[in-house]
């Protein structure tokens, strides 16, 4: 097994949803908020923007509403990943490697180290945006728990190599959350979050979000790059060849889910609505220039 999103589905079993309401109302929301005494605190991935139509300060602001102390953006940790990514991508290719991967979809890591072993060497040593977005939270909160809320199954298994990340929370729990304390995205006029990541960072929760973030960066002008979407038995093929040392472009971008995170099965809409409200709420950010930031 891959821990692949793109094979596991469950958003419509009935009796998954009601366990999970019963768990919102009588044990988790209740003591979330000092879980073994200590603060609690969400990191939330881009894709959310793919899940409701609300702003992201409303929908932070309903999260928090379970009980978390703290809700923080994981596109934040997002623009660690690209700060890192662009560089090492332009140092390997500096010493003649003809190509590198990213590194950041948890089941593209699996399938390389259990079924392409010869990719390893061009695949980035960069963490994830959950990675450096968890470490931002311990530095804030040096005592807590961090709960990373994503679309994808397989973080379960990048989550167990990471000593940050105390838990994770799927798209489809968390609404199931929602639900069962009936709290809705009805905007607050004492709205304290300002979700400010870049908006490539934000990026990441659609495939080309890397590839356009870390072309952002100006380090490498000629950058030619390709995405893989799906891993499906073609593209698996596909990198199987280019695991040989020999690929059409130096830059690689793997998701396992067709479209990127946004499509992930472990959200609460399906995968044409979430594309749709993903591209919709882009469009209400603008692009931080390197002169800005």
């Amino acid at each position: 097994a891959v821990f692949c999103s793109a094979t596991f589905e469950y958003r419509n079993c009935f009796r998954y949803r009601h366990v999970l309401h019963y768990d919102a109302r009588h044990r988790f929301a209740p003591g979330i908020s000092t879980a073994k005494g200590k603060q609690v605190i969400a990191i939330v991935a881009p894709s959310i923007m793919g899940q409701y139509s609300e702003k992201m300060e409303t929908i932070f602001e309903a999260i928090r509403e379970i009980g978390f102390h703290d809700v923080l953006e994981v596109a934040d940790g997002a623009m660690e990943t690209t700060r890192r990514e662009a560089e090492e991508l332009k140092e390997k290719l500096e010493e003649g490697q003809p190509f590198m991967t990213t590194s950041c979809c948890p089941s593209y890591i699996e399938l390389v180290n259990k079924h392409i072993k010869d990719m390893k060497p061009y695949v980035s040593t960069t963490g994830s945006p959950m990675y450096y977005t968890a470490r931002m939270a311990k530095e804030k909160y040096p005592e807590s728990l961090v709960v990373f809320i994503g679309p994808c199954v397989a973080k379960r298994s990048e989550a167990r190599r990471d000593e940050a990340v105390d838990y994770v929370m799927t798209f489809e729990e968390i609404n199931a959350i929602f639900d069962g304390l009936s709290i809705d995205m009805t905007p607050k006029n004492n709205e304290s979050f300002h979700c400010s990541a870049p908006k490539e960072g934000k990026g990441f929760g659609m495939s080309g979000g890397v590839i356009g973030a870390v072309k952002a960066q100006n380090l490498i002008p000629d950058l030619k790059a390709l995405q893989v979407s799906n891993l499906n038995k073609k593209n698996i093929g596909l990198l199987r060849a280019f695991s040989k040392g020999k690929a059409p472009v130096n830059f690689i971008e793997v998701m396992a889910c067709e479209g990127g995170c946004v499509t992930g099965p472990s959200a609460h809409v399906d995968a044409a609505t979430g594309s749709k409200l993903f591209k919709q709420a882009m469009e209400k950010f603008s692009v931080v220039k390197e002169s800005e930031k």
